[in-house]
């Protein structure tokens, strides 16, 4: 039978540390750079606007930066900041600063499944945009081609099961022929609630003590691709 594969990327496809030690200091670092060199385009500007008018409507752009520099350090889920963010590492994946980390066994069973006819899709709480440039510019090279669809949280929150039934729906598929794999309980039992499939990625890279039956809530636990069977 022909599944619908939605994974999760952090902790899930590629590792927690990548987006903790790489891209969140990449954008920390490059913020003033990129703010002086790219605040006039309307792209920008709109967002460092909006970040402005949520403080009072200030207009120093080296106060904005303070302000994003320090969500950052908060790992705040602003639409603005990951907005920011993104337009920051498309530059830095263009200009080879850094790949996007993707576990081997992912990389093997993401090809093997595709080539098996399985549909491909992502769910992520980055942007749309931040999925694709991770995929296109991952260690193994552009992953891009091996995936149907990818969601962020404009479809709703992950512990939400009302987002993951809106993903099914836009998929065209039954939730029932759809396996979700995440490292988090909390999504997985959001789309389990939906009807999905589930399957708990417990990698030992990102949690090295295992979670325990009971704190798996039901859901099968991985710790590695290779042990999943679609």
């Amino acid at each position: 039978m022909t599944t619908t594969i939605l994974t999760d990327i952090e902790g899930t496809t590629g590792s927690i540390s990548f987006v903790r030690e790489v891209l969140f200091p990449y954008a920390r670092r490059e913020l003033p750079r990129f703010v002086r060199e790219r605040g006039h385009e309307p792209d920008v500007r709109r967002w460092l606007d909006q970040v402005a008018t949520e403080h009072g409507a200030m207009c120093d752009d080296a106060v904005i930066v303070e302000v994003l520099q320090g969500w950052i350090d908060e790992d705040r889920k602003h639409t603005a900041l990951k907005a920011l963010q993104g337009m920051i590492w498309a530059d830095g994946y263009r200009r080879a600063d850094f790949t996007a980390h993707v576990y081997p066994d992912a990389v093997a069973a993401l090809r093997r499944w595709h080539a098996d006819g399985h549909r491909l899709a992502v769910y992520s709480s980055g942007s749309v945009p931040a999925q694709r440039m991770f995929f296109g510019h991952s260690d193994a090279g552009d992953m891009l081609p091996l995936f149907e669809a990818f969601f962020d949280t404009e479809v709703g929150g992950k512990r939400e099961a009302a987002s993951y039934a809106r993903i099914a729906s836009e998929l065209g598929a039954d939730p029932g022929a759809i396996l979700f794999l995440s490292d988090v309980v909390a999504e997985l039992d959001a789309a389990r609630e939906a009807g999905m499939r589930t399957v708990l990625v417990d990698r030992l890279e990102d949690y090295p003590q295992p979670r325990s039956a009971a704190e798996c809530n039901g859901h099968a636990r991985v710790d590695s691709f290779d042990a999943i069977d679609p």
